[in-house]
């Protein structure tokens, strides 16, 4: 098993302030965002619904991570991007994106930034989002092919399984023996 942090890990963790099972969002207010934010060491930022968009243009994204296919960037995610101010800094020559001076919603300027850097530290194709429709958790896929499909194996693998096997038994219809 491989272990990763950093980037990768906040970028999880920002995306799983929504719970699509329960329906619970951490972020309820510019004053929980605020909170949330300065917890992870990011700059304050007010914008709601900037960062719903973010949050769930990362969601999209990540959905594709699952494939080994190059794609564009989801168009909540785009749009999300297009209103955060970025710029590239050189620190002992390596290159990072950090907000721009003066601009606004810093914080979540520095979770986009984080996007690039997972890139370039490889941990971004292993950021997914979980397949089981009634779950799509953002989890690290830190498995040795890259093959890990859901948040929990014990969970929402477990309930994918089960249902295709009922499905497949129903299929099959009365008095079929398995």
């Amino acid at each position: 098993m491989i272990t990763v942090s950093g980037p990768a890990e906040l970028l999880r963790d920002f995306v799983n302030t929504y719970d699509v099972e329960t329906d619970t969002d951490d972020l309820t207010s510019p004053r929980a965002l605020r909170a949330w934010l300065e917890s992870h060491g990011l700059q304050p930022a007010d914008d709601l619904a900037l960062a719903r968009n973010l949050r769930e243009g990362l969601r999209a994204g990540l959905r594709h991570n699952h494939d080994a296919v190059a794609y564009t960037t989801p168009e909540p995610l785009e749009a999300a991007l297009v209103a955060l101010s970025l710029r590239v800094a050189l620190d002992g020559g390596t290159p990072r994106l950090v907000p721009a001076d003066g601009a606004a919603h810093r914080g979540l300027a520095e979770l986009a930034a984080m996007i690039a850097a997972a890139h370039a530290d490889g941990t971004w194709p292993r950021l997914k989002v979980c397949v089981e429709s009634t779950c799509q958790a953002a989890f690290i896929d830190a498995s040795k092919n890259r093959s890990r499909a859901w948040c929990s194996m014990r969970v929402c693998g477990n309930r994918t399984k089960t249902r295709t096997y009922r499905a497949r038994r129903q299929a099959e219809g009365p008095g079929m023996s398995a």
